[in-house]
């Protein structure tokens, strides 16, 4: 089976800009890849070559193993842009049905119901767009994007005009999409969304890949926490196979040991060491 998206030494040049260069990155069937970057890192180019909108100035771009762009490869996708906009006067119903017939979907009034429930908006499928909450229209957007049922999703900024309780029902919707073998490019700001529900992630800064990797892998450690009862004292350089004789040693000599932990960098911290000073 080829991969859901493969993108090859892919560049793109705008006059002197190079917004990409040289970018080799995979998702596979099923998985679940975080874009993150800061602001003109070149996450949304790459995400528009994928979608077909622009043309890069090298390299290749393969979605589920047909050129980026082709009919094919649209097909296979379903993509929710950052800014988007549905008419104000449509229904959450009356969008759904637009975008199968744009889509060639025939999937019906069944497939609708099935998305806005998937979205927890099936109470809202009379609903005029323009009283719909910000988060309500976010996850009307995401709907849509899965009209068809694509193999691929790319999302961008999904969570970013949900409250807590939307970005949950993102989430576990992400993680229901995986489990039936979808795979999802997700670009986002919110680092700890990604640590959450992402199987890997690929960082750029300025158009190059610079991190890339399970968030777990990514991490450092970052010493062991000691908690007794002289207080809590910090272990630098200590490891997770320290922690049992460290234990062992404070009790042999006397001290009562309330709780242990071992230190790791998070996401967040990996993330400002590689794009450094660009987080603007």
């Amino acid at each position: 089976m080829p991969s859901a998206l493969v993108v090859r030494g892919l560049s793109k040049r705008y006059g002197p800009v190079e917004a990409l260069k040289g970018i080799d990155l995979e998702v596979g069937e099923g998985e679940l890849v975080g874009l993150l970057g800061p602001n003109g890192a070149g996450k949304s180019t790459l995400v528009k070559i994928a979608v077909g909108l622009v043309r890069p100035s090298a390299g290749r771009a393969e979605v589920a193993g047909r050129r980026a762009g082709s009919r094919s490869a649209r097909a296979a996708l379903g993509y929710l842009a950052e800014l988007f906009r549905f008419p104000g006067w449509y229904t959450a119903d009356e969008v759904l049905d637009l975008h199968q017939r744009l889509a060639g979907s025939q999937g019906g009034p069944a497939e609708r119901r099935r998305l806005l429930e998937l979205v927890s908006l099936v109470d809202a499928a009379d609903r005029r767009v323009e009283g719909m909450s910000k988060g309500m229209q976010q996850r009307l957007g995401i709907a849509q994007a899965l009209v068809g049922k694509p193999s691929v999703l790319l999302l961008d900024e999904p969570t970013s005009a949900l409250d807590p309780v939307g970005r949950r029902i993102v989430r576990a919707l992400l993680e229901e999409l995986r489990e039936q073998g979808t795979s999802v490019l997700l670009n986002s700001h919110l680092l700890s969304e990604v640590e959450l529900v992402c199987d890997r992630v690929a960082i750029l800064r300025r158009g190059e890949l610079v991190a890339h990797g399970a968030p777990a892998e990514l991490s450092r450690p970052r010493g062991v926490e000691l908690e007794t009862d002289e207080g809590t004292r910090r272990i630098e350089g200590a490891t997770r196979e320290d922690a049992p004789r460290l234990v062992a040693e404070a009790v042999a000599s006397g001290r009562r040991v309330y709780g242990v932990r071992v230190l790791s960098s998070t996401l967040e911290d990996v993330y400002l060491e590689a794009v450094g000073a660009d987080t603007a």
